[in-house]
């Protein structure tokens, strides 16, 4: 694709009467056809936001707000400040509306105004260059910063003033690489995966050794590859792959042996 997409740089520079710096930012590709409302949805996705039944605005640089119809109305006929000229939100092209180099403001939630300074950067870019894709919805390529939680929460139930509850002892299992739990994996039923092998049943074998728990009964399961890379090579290649690794890891004796065995067979020897 040629350049047509703006390159539109939104820090996040405060809200709920808090100033952050350095502000959290985040770089999105924008496309000819993506409309504010688009935009706006993208920014509140990249920064955190899931509960959306608030008010938002867009304030360009000559004074003009991209917000919805009926808050423009409002706005429009407001008794102070100057006279604005409201635009769509819905139907305003993004594109069409900002050009490189401008600077604009989006404010999520008026009444904790988190306040975002947006910034078109002044070159345009190619979607499949920056992302890989052409996204249906614009979409940030680069960011940084941590993002603040929209209520400010802490937790799931904070309260906002109750105590962090305490760390427990041991650190998660997803953390340690042990998910899922050892005493969650189910046990390898040996006399499902015997019969199968002396049925010559592939499809049978593979099933009864997936989502397992066999390193206990590597040997086993051993016995059954060969069979199961001759029938169905595609589908035995990443259980004999993942045997094979095992066996070589554990290093017991007679493992290398059984090991190179399964090789030669996952090799059509």
């Amino acid at each position: 694709m040629a350049r047509t997409w703006l390159s539109l740089t939104v820090e996040l520079l405060g809200g709920r009467g808090e100033v952050l710096w350095p502000p959290p930012g985040r770089i999105f590709a924008v496309g000819p056809r993506h409309t504010f409302a688009d935009f706006e949805q993208s920014i509140n996705d990249a920064f955190g936001r899931w509960d959306r039944s608030h008010l938002s605005m867009f304030t360009l640089a000559d004074g003009r707000v991209v917000t919805d119809s009926m808050t423009g109305e409002e706005m429009a006929g407001s008794i102070r400040g100057p006279i604005v000229a409201p635009v769509d939100i819905a139907t305003a092209k993004v594109t069409r509306t900002v050009k490189p180099g401008d600077e604009f403001q989006f404010t999520f939630d008026f009444g904790d105004d988190w306040t975002h300074r947006c910034v078109v950067g002044d070159q345009k870019v190619d979607p499949l260059d920056v992302l890989g894709i052409q996204p249906a919805a614009p979409l940030p390529y680069w960011g940084w910063g941590s993002v603040p939680d929209q209520y400010g929460r802490r937790w799931s139930d904070d309260d906002g003033e109750s105590p962090a509850p305490e760390m427990p002892g041991q650190p998660n299992s997803m953390l340690t690489h042990e998910w899922p739990p050892h005493d969650q994996v189910p046990a390898l039923d040996k006399v499902r995966v015997r019969e199968a092998i002396a049925a010559q049943d592939a499809n049978g074998f593979i099933v009864a050794v997936t989502g397992c728990e066999i390193d206990d009964a590597l040997e086993i399961v051993a016995e059954g590859i060969p069979m199961a890379l001759a029938k169905h090579h595609q589908l035995a290649e990443p259980v004999a792959l993942s045997v094979i690794n095992r066996l070589t890891w554990r290093s017991a004796p007679g493992d290398e042996q059984l090991a190179e065995k399964l090789l030669t067979a996952l090799r059509g020897g």
